[in-house]
């Protein structure tokens, strides 16, 4: 029988993480993601009490393009998704994979004990370093 490694999700997550304001139009939003190279944005918490959001390109396409709303008049908390599953550093990448296969989740926020954001995690990214092909943090 294989022994399957231990990884952390820790030494998988992207730390480069891109956050975009809640008040941001959709057009702020994508002109952000094309220049910086992402697919997704987290969306900041408006105070201490609040949740972070995610803004992916699905979410763009599903909210504005595919209902004709325009970009610069819809604003990024209208589209975005919140609150965001976030993830342990320490946690096992085997059951990290499970949690957003069961949720059928593409990414999740890697959060310290202070709320603060560590990283992100993607499926792809952790699929493909349990599978051993070396893949280690990729794009968000």
């Amino acid at each position: 029988m294989k022994q399957e490694p231990h990884i952390k999700v820790a030494e998988v997550m992207s730390r480069d993480v891109r956050t975009i304001d809640s008040m941001a139009t959709v057009r702020q939003a994508m002109e952000k993601m094309a220049g910086e190279g992402v697919s997704s944005l987290v969306v900041e918490r408006r105070d201490e009490t609040d949740e972070f959001g995610v803004l992916v390109v699905a979410d763009i396409a599903r909210e504005v393009v595919a209902r004709n709303h325009s970009f610069d008049r819809v604003q990024v908390y209208e589209v975005m998704s919140k609150p965001v599953v976030s993830i342990d550093p320490g946690m096992d990448l085997r059951y990290a994979i499970r949690l957003l296969v069961r949720f059928g989740l593409s990414r999740a926020l890697v959060l310290g004990v202070d709320r603060q954001i560590l990283g992100m995690v993607t499926l792809r990214d952790m699929v493909l370093r349990y599978a051993g092909t070396g893949a280690g943090a990729g794009g968000s």
